[in-house]
């Protein structure tokens, strides 16, 4: 389901109650108990707003239909104007609460970031140069890989894609292990994605990056692309080298 348009739902809140104003009309001469209330549109024009409107409080205030609320007596289309009422101040209270409050989502803090990423990247993150911040996290973690696995022959993709492979380390290729080889479906799947994971941020992050010199990145992007790099650090990081024996 998308995101309920808030300030447009209080715009129709509020149409709706000016179709819907109605008008008091007392009692006549020498009578009594007759008095009543007249609608100040035509009834076809407040029944047509109301058919949109009923569908903005069953999302606002879904219990709006059967609501033990005092009753408008004589009154038209009260508990539509009632209900639209209370909708338009729990919409407006909503939006203060999330501009002033937030919106309660978790919140990512890139200092929270492994800290081969973050480390490398602060002094370009503050400058706002947050391309070349992303480029130099992908240079730290590949660095970092190169000096734990002791290779100069490979780099970045291939490099991390060899590390992690399933298979048993050779001469020259030994192996990260992120848990030890029990032969199963689950140390493969492991493995196999880790690898999978590093091609793609190499492929798909770094390179583009490295050639698209002149394209900027915006701020939340960027540190999307960084907590990539970020997972893919500490995957490295926590990983046992495995050497051939």
């Amino acid at each position: 389901m998308t995101r309920m348009n808030r300030e447009w739902a209080v715009r129709k809140l509020q149409a709706f109650l000016v179709t819907a104003s109605i008008t008091y009309i007392p009692d006549a001469p020498n009578s009594f108990g007759l008095w009543t209330y007249k609608l100040d549109q035509p009834r076809a024009e407040v029944q047509a707003a109301a058919q949109i409107i009923e569908q903005v409080l069953d999302r606002v205030l879904p219990g709006w239909r059967t609501a033990d609320w005092p009753e408008g007596k004589r009154q038209p289309y009260w508990r539509e104007r009632e209900a639209a009422n209370r909708a338009i101040a729990q919409l407006e209270a909503e939006q203060e609460l999330s501009d002033n409050l937030g919106s309660g989502a978790p919140q990512l803090d890139a200092a929270t970031l492994h800290p081969w990423v973050w480390g490398s990247v602060q002094g370009l993150w503050s400058s706002g140069h947050f391309r070349e911040a992303v480029g130099m996290a992908a240079k730290a973690v590949n660095a970092q890989a190169q000096a734990k696995l002791s290779r100069r022959d490979l780099s970045e993709a291939k490099l991390l894609a060899d590390a992690f492979s399933a298979k048993p380390p050779v001469a020259g290729h030994p192996r990260l292990r992120l848990d030890t080889d029990d032969g199963s479906d689950t140390f493969r799947s492991r493995h196999d994605g880790a690898g999978s994971f590093a091609r793609g941020v190499y492929s798909a992050i770094r390179n583009p990056i490295a050639h698209e010199l002149d394209h900027e990145l915006d701020e939340n992007q960027a540190l999307e692309q960084l907590a990539a790099f970020s997972i893919l650090a500490r995957w490295v990081d926590e990983a046992a080298v495995e050497t051939a024996r």
